[in-house]
């Protein structure tokens, strides 16, 4: 019988059918950015905002004050005694009643009065002069209760951490695109609820379910699309990254163009539905119906394939060579159990965790200094599209592994630089700090595809999340690190990003070279690729052809 790479060949690698459901999928890259970056629009500072005294609001009401002339009574005194309180966070611990003037409401206390009245802090009274434009001012994320906005974040990334494990695990044992396509859904109606939540409570809860669910479309179409093609094509992965950073660049348009927070949540979120038409285009993965023991539905889809690619399967292609791997739910111990498989997955989570602590790291660290929010976010995407296409140039001339390498210690070596270069040059600071972020965003990049070929197709979609999962920690602690090492020198998280950087381009030498190989079925191939690999100068023979690599 011959073997699934047999069949890919003869029914085309990359032809029409896999191009359509590649760039059906590459949609949800984008939609997927705006979930990640969305934080940086919902959270935007809501302009100006200042304590209400109580009673206030009824007092402005009755003498039909504008909110600039309440916001003068109100913070004016605050000035009056040299105070320094600027009114956002403490008020004058008074209330206004009816007795109150409107020429002058202070004008009982007395001038004296006035610059001596005691302080209050501000809890839950706040007038924003842009009441729905962000999610601060909203719920009231300011003063004592900023740190929430961090909070939402870090909620998010927990809910990706979850999907990673979750979803990851269904995915290998109901379908890839099953758990894609209940994902979508899932990211649409809690995205929706999101924009609707009464409280900042049920806002913090929906948001982490729309992290899990929206972990669950990216890691599983990624998987779907690579699993899909032959092995010369499955550098398609990088290309989805691409569509990542299109998304990146997309999301400060829509945020101009939409002026609540709520319409910006929404836009982000409707699209999800739309995935769900996916159902009738994109089938299950013929690989992942292999390991389950369903030949048949395999060889259909296979035909199915090779019809729309203008191709025939030969007669004699009346049955594909079945998994003999027992099928089992997948667990973590399946990772670690050999020792090829122990070393590869231990490399992987590291250098999972490495990039995306450095990545999210440098790009806090260049920030948005002033400027046109708008374009400032959209020039930081622009700038990961070089790494894409450095990618694709290289990454099929000379494999995954060196470029992988390269990438990671040259971030390191330019966060080194970074560090000791001095204040007056900020220009070249920039620069060379911008080519420490390129560098690491080719390795968070390739990444994706290093993890996917070196798991077995019964574990790579859970492998692939597991790992992943260590990128949400990453993520977690990236601002933490950056700002509690920055109070004790400026320059210190670079020291920490460079060791990082480096110690992941040295490990990830110790990987099997995967240019140009089948993807593996069993864990028993990945043992065999490992292990040929990591003899140097020793050539392999392809288990399913009789010609060398």
């Amino acid at each position: 019988m011959p073997s699934f790479d047999e069949v890919l060949k003869e029914a085309g690698e990359f032809g029409r059918f896999q191009k359509r459901v590649f760039f059906l999928l590459c949609q949800t890259g984008i939609t997927f950015s705006f979930l990640f970056a969305s934080v940086v629009f919902l959270g935007q500072a809501p302009g100006n905002y200042w304590c209400r005294i109580p009673g206030a609001a009824e007092l402005s009401e009755r003498c039909g004050w504008t909110l600039e002339e309440e916001q003068n009574f109100t913070v004016l005194p605050l000035h009056l005694g040299n105070r320094s309180s600027s009114g956002e966070c403490e008020r004058l611990d008074i209330t206004w009643d009816a007795s109150v003037s409107c020429a002058s409401p202070l004008a009982h206390y007395g001038n004296h009065s006035v610059g001596n009245l005691p302080l209050t802090t501000c809890h839950d009274n706040w007038v924003y002069e842009q009441p729905h434009s962000s999610i601060i001012s909203e719920y009231n994320l300011v003063c004592g209760n900023a740190w929430m906005l961090d909070l939402s974040q870090a909620i998010l990334n927990l809910g990706f951490l979850a999907g990673a494990f979750t979803l990851g695990y269904a995915a290998d044992r109901y379908g890839r695109i099953l758990i894609y396509l209940l994902s979508c859904l899932g990211v649409g109606i809690c995205g929706i609820i999101v924009a609707f939540a009464p409280n900042f409570t049920v806002f913090l809860i929906f948001r982490f379910l729309q992290g899990m669910f929206g972990k669950g479309t990216w890691m599983t179409c990624y998987v779907i699309v690579t699993e899909m093609v032959g092995s010369d094509q499955r550098i398609v992965g990088i290309v989805i990254q691409i569509f990542f950073t299109l998304g990146i660049m997309i999301l400060p348009g829509i945020a101009y163009l939409v002026p609540t927070w709520q319409g910006i949540q929404l836009a982000i979120s409707l699209p999800n539905f739309l995935f769900l038409l996916y159902y009738w285009v994109v089938p299950e993965s013929p690989r992942w119906l292999l390991t389950r023991k369903k030949g048949e539905k395999a060889l259909k889809i296979m035909h199915n394939i090779a019809k729309h690619n203008g191709k025939y399967l030969s007669p004699h292609y009346s049955e594909i060579t079945v998994s003999n791997e027992e099928v089992s739910n997948p667990s973590f111990l399946d990772l670690v159990r050999t020792p090829r498989m122990r070393r590869n997955t231990v490399i992987l989570m590291y250098a999972w965790f490495a990039s995306a602590l450095i990545y999210q790291g440098l790009v806090m660290r260049l920030g948005i200094v002033g400027g046109n929010l708008y374009l400032d976010f959209f020039i930081s995407g622009a700038v990961e599209l070089p790494a894409a296409l450095l990618i694709l140039v290289t990454i099929d001339r000379i494999g995954r592994r060196l470029p992988f390498a390269i990438s990671s210690i040259v971030a390191g070596i330019a966060c080194l630089i970074t560090a000791f270069l001095p204040e007056d040059i900020p220009w070249l600071k920039t620069t060379v700090a911008t080519l420490g972020r390129l560098g690491i965003t080719m390795a968070f990049e390739i990444v994706y595809l290093v993890n996917t070929e070196l798991y077995p197709t019964t574990l790579r979609n859970f492998g692939v999340s597991l790992c992943s999962s260590l990128c949400d920690l990453g993520g977690i602690i990236a601002p933490f690190l950056l700002f509690r090492l920055a109070a004790i020198w400026l320059e210190l998280p670079l020291i920490i990003f460079s060791i990082l950087a480096v110690v992941c381009g040295l490990l990830v030498l110790l990987l099997p070279e995967t240019k140009g190989i089948s993807l593996p079925e069993t864990v028993e191939d990945v043992e065999q690729l490992s292990s040929h690999f990591g003899k140097c100068g020793k050539k392999w023979k392809h288990r399913d052809t009789n010609s060398y690599i």
